[in-house]
């Protein structure tokens, strides 16, 4: 019966991730990603119900457009699988199954895949443009607030942790809209700080430490490539905002929440 339930979680994870590449492609641009009909980026066909079935469809077309032809960039096959591992991974992290089953697990488990998401978009939106989306991060921080409230109702821990949290984002929010903005300023430090409190309270202190340091780690591997990559061409030049760095910390956090869940079931 768990093995049938985790099929299902992975099928639902395919649906989501189909639905992260739609959205890491549309939001930046300011396309409507619920109403708009899927369509191919190459010949704006739309897409039938039997082209949007997640891994199959792509596996059946040849990872190609029935219409025009065109390859699809096989990162779409990626994240959907990846959505559907992701799932799973999230169920086995909070001993989600069958006889372990309740409302409280069920609800703790939907928040942790609204915070996957909201890690997702920041990533991928980061990785392709260097920014932060203000509106996927606004998701993020209503998520995180709506989890500390829950967390609240349902533990006896002290309501002043979670009111650092939230002073935490009122502090950062106002510097954001009453002093960077005045000045012109790019907030994108600002976002980072944001996105880390975000990752603090749905992952704590230990992890959040651990996922700084993963991804200054990361970070520096990735300057490194750059500048050997830039000297062969002659130039050395590398512009910190040329850094992804909310990719990296995305990317870090939910790679450490995969280590530490196949660590805790080995």
């Amino acid at each position: 019966m768990n093995i049938f339930l985790y099929v299902i979680i992975f099928i639902i994870g395919t649906v989501f991730g189909s639905f992260y590449t739609l959205a890491v492609y549309r939001i930046p641009q300011n396309i409507d990603i619920v109403k708009k009909h899927s369509y191919c980026p190459n010949c704006n066909s739309k897409l039938g119900f039997f082209e949007l079935i997640p891994v199959l469809s792509y596996i059946l077309l040849g990872g190609k457009c029935k219409h025009c032809k065109q390859k699809i960039r096989i990162r779409y096959l990626l994240l959907e699988v990846l959505g559907g591992v992701s799932f799973v991974v999230l169920a086995i992290a909070l001993k989600i199954n069958i006889s372990t089953l309740t409302l409280r697990s069920l609800i703790t488990y939907v928040f942790a895949i609204l915070y996957f998401t909201a890690l997702v978009l920041i990533a991928g939106i980061d990785k392709e443009h260097i920014k932060i989306d203000k509106r996927v991060l606004a998701y993020g921080i209503i998520i995180s607030i709506l989890y500390m409230i829950y967390l609240y109702t349902i533990d006896s821990a002290s309501i002043y942790r979670y009111a650092i949290y939230l002073a935490i984002y009122i502090i950062l929010l106002s510097v954001d809209t009453f002093l960077l903005r005045r000045f012109a300023k790019d907030s994108y430090t600002t976002n980072i700080l944001m996105l880390l409190n975000i990752i603090l309270i749905f992952t704590e202190e230990k992890m959040l430490f651990a996922t700084i340091i993963m991804a200054l780690a990361s970070i520096l591997i990735y300057v490194l490539i750059r500048k050997l990559e830039q000297i062969k061409v002659g130039s050395i030049k590398l512009k910190i905002n040329e850094i992804p760095t909310g990719f990296f910390v995305c990317a870090s956090n939910i790679i450490l929440i995969f280590v530490m869940t196949v660590i805790r079931n080995i």
